[in-house]
């Protein structure tokens, strides 16, 4: 089926208007699939918005897409029609380069991501090459799944590489990525302290697992913490008291940083020296990485924080989003 209906951007900052576009004839190594929700993620906003400058429109935006299959090119692997999946971040890579050869395929220069040049999920059915068409665990909630794919595994790979269930990991920022965040690192055995600027979220973010719950505005309380975090995972886009955090790190501990930011971080080469520390930052992950987080997710019955509004209020949902009102992600149902 090469002609559906999606939700369409035709420029930056512009309301999503129902459409009838033309998907062309499949590819021989991807699959099509029936989108049953998407989530909505704040870099559905960015885009949308035109804030990191490589926008592309008209626009069908979503990257968080859970559906059935119901078409495979003939070169496709893995997958089968009626199947479950997950479609994220990104949905084809050259599978040549060094990045894609070594199972860093989220690293690849050629990358395509989902509503960039390509057509997401807010629309009746996606694409994507049968690599990044992740098949779900049995057990795992589907309609609630859908930020898993991008906001999970964002928070979850850091995790993944750099922590153990006995490593103190600080999260800071409870929203979106962040109560994801607090949830995996609390299921995976870690000490918890969750960092955010609104008190109202406290009680919020021990109820997601966190052992402590810091103020991010108050800087005596930040230093208090001095030498105690292992790994500190950074889910915000906003200027933070750099110089406090990074003193949070224990030796060998390490600031990684998931969140947009797009103003330069300060750091002391000092601060980071006669501890040993280190900075660092990662997009979202590899298939494999995704579909690690998946089971994962399915054994520890680890789910975001949902509210779900039909696709067809989807400008209603973006104004929902841009206001900060979501707790904690936003998922659209399909409703062509």
């Amino acid at each position: 089926m090469s002609t559906i209906e999606a939700w369409v951007a035709a420029g930056a900052k512009q309301k999503f208007e129902r459409q009838a576009i033309d998907l062309g004839p499949l590819a021989a190594e991807d699959v099509e699939v029936e989108v049953e929700n998407c989530g909505l993620c704040h870099s559905d906003v960015s885009v949308l918005n035109n804030e990191w400058g490589f926008s592309r429109f008209p626009a069908v935006l979503g990257h968080e897409v859970i559906g059935r299959v119901v078409e495979v090119g003939p070169a496709a692997r893995g997958v089968k029609p009626g199947q479950r999946v997950g479609i994220g971040w990104t949905s084809a890579s050259c599978m040549a380069c060094r990045p894609c050869l070594s199972g860093d395929q989220h690293l690849c220069s050629r990358a395509v991501p989902t509503i960039v040049g390509h057509r997401g999920g807010f629309a009746q059915r996606v694409r994507a090459h049968w690599a990044w068409t992740i098949p779900l665990p049995e057990k795992l909630a589907y309609a609630e799944a859908g930020p898993l794919l991008c906001g999970g595994i964002t928070v979850f790979n850091p995790i993944a590489m750099y922590a153990k269930p006995t490593s103190r990991v600080g999260i800071v920022g409870i929203g979106g990525l962040g109560h994801m965040g607090v949830k995996f690192a609390a299921a995976y055995g870690c000490e918890v302290t969750a960092f955010t600027s609104s008190e109202s979220k406290f009680d919020e973010a021990r109820g997601f697992g966190a052992h402590n719950v810091v103020s991010s505005r108050d800087s005596a309380a930040i230093k208090k913490l001095a030498g105690r975090i292992d790994l500190l995972v950074v889910t915000v886009n906003v200027a933070l008291d750099w110089a406090a955090l990074i003193g949070t790190l224990a030796p060998n501990g390490r600031l990684h940083v998931v969140g947009a930011v797009l103003e330069p971080i300060p750091v002391g080469a000092m601060s980071l020296i006669f501890a040993q520390r280190s900075v660092s930052g990662s997009p979202t992950g590899s298939p494999v990485d995704i579909a690690d987080m998946l089971t994962f997710a399915a054994r520890h019955n680890i789910t975001p924080q949902t509210e779900h509004m039909p696709m067809s209020k989807i400008n209603e949902a973006f104004e929902r989003l841009e206001a900060g009102k979501a707790r904690y992600r936003i998922v659209l149902d399909a409703d062509f």
